[in-house]
């Protein structure tokens, strides 16, 4: 009977078939196992009236559906039949398996669809196996029938299931199957079922028959104790696999029906085994082997609780100091407040005495007030009085009918109502009715606007240098700047640097030892003193208010030229300078000059040299050419031989004009070079940081050529004319015309240094450009 019940088992469920399907591989399936793998396929994008196919769960052959689905399949009437007779003749037992399902607790079925593969995960491999060799045989199953001793029913459980559904017997734990209330006190629990039972309802749910007898029976254990990891993908689906493809949990329908259905899965007893290293089988490998094993998964364990160590040594830290913060943000929050609550009362006790002393100034008006009216109501009452009497005598005397009293009293009286009535201001005093206080009018509406804008200060907007307002002389910038919140702010603090050429101006400011700094600055504009002459330099400006501060964006400042003049001692003899040493002149009558070691001496060397000597900076002047038409302008070095032309040595670098000629010449190399004939005004720029010496045409904002110098020493600008005059202009701010052609001649100078060296390989360092 036993091996025909495991014949008429579904392999899904694990129960006797129920309407059972005939498969197109000759296996069969309960319509419902069927229809479950078809949910199990469902999404929201895959309904389940589009599925057209699923797997057999015993033989892995793909079935496929038409448009009947499970309908179109032909239901197993003889298993069916077969089925019916086996049940009749298992009710003449109490004890039968047909009973035994009645009373057995419904548990998901997917929880033993892993029975059908079974095979699949004992051997790490992705093909299936028979149903009949997944449910498991009574020679590959520990277990005994609860009935014959359930002491050591416990003792059944598999050995390379996981320790943690094994625990102590718990007395409280009560029977999950009893109807009365209180339930008896449980003696087992099946992990298979997930249900604890008292020794009546394990009697009556677990007979000694397939496939009770697979159960795994353990000591009493909580609930949660028995009930694993619920699948990520498929819900309320317990994990009992590990894909070792993707390396995770997963499910018994993600193996048969789900994604992992092709890969390599093992049980979660081997993976648990094998990552702790703790079983290797001597038998198939050896001893050596083992111990790797060991050693490696030992390590890699090691590795990971050292990490995981200092981690949570890391957490803690991290904690620790935010509950520190958080005390302190508590403590800075009450000094806060009380500050607020200080501050405020304060406020509120300057309102109080400003009232009082309001008050007394109303009360003392109205005593002034009231003082002055209660004198003019005495003389009104004075007055009145005066004329009540005079009226009364007066009556009295018209009523007088003796002629000799009537005489003698009417004159008198008649004169004094006369004179009463003619000086009515003596009788009626100057009343002030004046009762309103002018002078007491209240108006705290600005006070009042002011009150409701408090606030805690905020740090002042940033102010704005202002370029076009900003001056310079060859050694001092003086700065200029505008404030929007010029009434919150305290002081203003200048700092500036010179400029590198760095375009990233947060990693400049960042490099705060270069930066100079002039604090506590009251005005809007600040000068700055002793710069380098020629020198671009970087300004920022930066509010500051007890909130706080906030920087101004930055400004590029440059300092004019190093302003020079003729140097007299080294003038050639035939040469004339002015008396301010700004012009010079040919001149082959110019009076007898001393010989001195820097003096231009050679024959037809007839030049001047400026009395600077220039090692940094950026440096321009202009040249005022007048009629000369033969000139040699450039630098030198202070060891340039004076008794040849500049250029004819390696010491000195010119721009020449022979007639109608202009050319560039150093170290006695010529190179013809395009100019106008009606140039006048000759800009020299000598940028002595970046190595360069160029020349312009300054009337017409044209550039003719320039020099990359590796400048070894200081250098002076040197002058030679053989007819007319020049004159110098130094100390001149650079012309915008020439920082535009700046930036477009480093470009140019890289593509066409190359050419240059090819035409005249000789002319090295030199570069034209038209």
């Amino acid at each position: 009977m036993e091996t025909l019940e495991s014949e008429l088992t579904c392999p899904i469920c694990l129960e006797l078939f129920e309407d059972p399907l005939l498969l197109p591989c000759a296996h069969s399936l309960c319509f419902n196992c069927a229809h479950r793998i078809l949910v199990s396929h469902c999404s929201t994008s895959k309904p389940l009236e589009s599925i057209s196919a699923f797997q057999c769960p015993t033989c892995r052959y793909v079935i496929t559906l038409n448009h009947r689905g499970l309908e179109g399949l032909k239901r197993n009437v003889t298993l069916q039949n077969i089925i019916d007779r086996f049940q009749k003749a298992s009710l003449s037992g109490p004890n039968s398996p047909t009973e035994s399902r009645r009373l057995q607790p419904q548990r998901p079925y997917t929880a033993t669809i892993s029975g059908t593969i079974a095979g699949t995960i004992g051997g790490g491999g992705g093909g299936g196996t028979s149903g009949s060799s997944a449910r498991g045989s009574p020679a590959t199953s520990s277990h005994s029938h609860p009935h014959a001793n359930h002491t050591n029913h416990v003792n059944h459980t598999n050995a390379n299931h996981s320790p943690a559904v094994v625990a102590k017997m718990d007395p409280r734990i009560s029977c999950q199957f009893c109807e009365q209330d209180p339930p008896r006190e449980a003696v087992k629990t099946c992990v298979t079922c997930e249900v604890s039972y008292c020794d009546r309802c394990l009697r009556a749910t677990h007979p000694n028959k397939k496939p009770f007898t697979s159960h795994r029976l353990v000591e009493p254990v909580p609930d949660t104790h028995i009930r694993g990891l619920t699948c990520l993908e498929h819900e309320n689906e317990k994990v009992n696999m590990y894909c070792l493809v993707d390396d995770q949990l997963i499910c018994a329908l993600c193996k048969l029906v789900g994604r992992h259905r092709e890969h390599q899965v093992s049980s979660l007893t081997e993976r648990f085994d094998k990552l702790k290293a703790y079983q290797v089988s001597p038998g198939r490998v050896s001893d050596a082997v083992m111990e790797a094993s060991k050693t490696s998964a030992a390590q890699t364990l090691e590795n990971n609780l050292t990490n995981l160590v200092k981690r949570n040594s890391e957490l803690e830290n991290q904690m620790a100091k935010l509950i520190q913060i958080c005390q302190q943000v508590e403590v800075n929050t009450a000094m806060h407040e009380a500050k607020l609550v200080e501050e405020c009362d304060e406020l509120v006790e300057i309102i109080r005495q400003r009232k009082q002393v309001i008050a007394v100034k109303i009360k003392e008006s109205k005593v002034m007030k009231l003082r002055k009216l209660a004198q003019q109501i005495a003389n009104c009452r004075q007055c009145l009085e005066r004329s009540s009497a005079l009226i009364t005598q007066a009556e009295q005397s018209l009523k007088e009918n003796d002629h000799a009293r009537f005489l003698q009293t009417a004159r008198n009286v008649a004169e004094r109502v006369a004179m009463a009535t003619a000086s009515s201001q003596v009788l009626i005093p100057d009343v002030n009715l004046n009762e309103a206080f002018d002078n007491f009018a209240l108006d705290f509406s600005r006070e009042k606007k002011i009150l409701e804008g408090l606030d805690y200060l905020t740090a002042p907007n940033p102010p704005s240098i202002r370029d076009e307002l900003c001056t310079a002389s060859h050694d001092t910038i003086t700065v200029h700047w505008t404030s929007e919140d010029e009434f919150s702010v305290t002081s203003y603090e200048l700092q500036y640097t010179i400029y590198t050429g760095q375009t990233n101006f947060i990693s400049l400011y960042n490099s705060a030892d270069s930066w100079m700094i002039v604090p506590n600055i009251k005005q809007n504009h600040y000068t700055v003193h002793g710069l380098q002459s020629g020198t671009r330099y970087i300004f920022f400006v930066k509010a500051i208010n007890q909130a706080g501060s906030r920087n101004s964006e930055p400004a590029r400042l440059k300092t004019n030229s190093q302003p020079f003049k003729l140097d007299p001692k080294t003038a050639h003899k035939k040469l004339r300078l002015s008396n301010d040493c700004l012009t010079m002149e040919k001149d082959e009558s110019s009076l007898k000059k001393s010989h001195t070691p820097e003096r231009f001496s050679g024959t037809g060397s007839y030049g001047a040299a400026g009395n600077v000597f220039i090692d940094s900076g950026c440096h321009y002047w202009e040249v005022l050419l007048g009629a000369s038409t033969w000139y040699a302008i450039g630098v030198a070095y202070k060891s340039a031989p004076k008794n040849e032309w500049s250029g004819k040595n390696s010491s000195s670098w010119v721009f020449s004009r022979c007639n109608n000629n202009f050319m560039v010449r150093h170290d006695g190399k010529e190179m013809l070079v395009e100019a106008s004939l009606q140039l006048r005004r000759l800009g020299v720029l000598l940028d002595y940081d970046n190595n360069s010496l160029s020349f312009y045409d300054a009337m017409n904002s044209q550039h003719i050529h320039t020099f990359e110098i590796s400048f070894l020493l200081p250098v002076v600008p040197t002058f030679m004319i053989w007819n007319k005059s020049v004159m110098i202009l130094s100390g001149l701010p650079v012309p915008d015309f020439v920082d535009g052609l700046a930036s477009d001649l480093q470009e140019q100078q890289q593509q066409q240094m190359g050419l240059c060296r090819q035409e005249s390989p000789y002319l090295t360092g030199m570069k034209t450009c038209h």
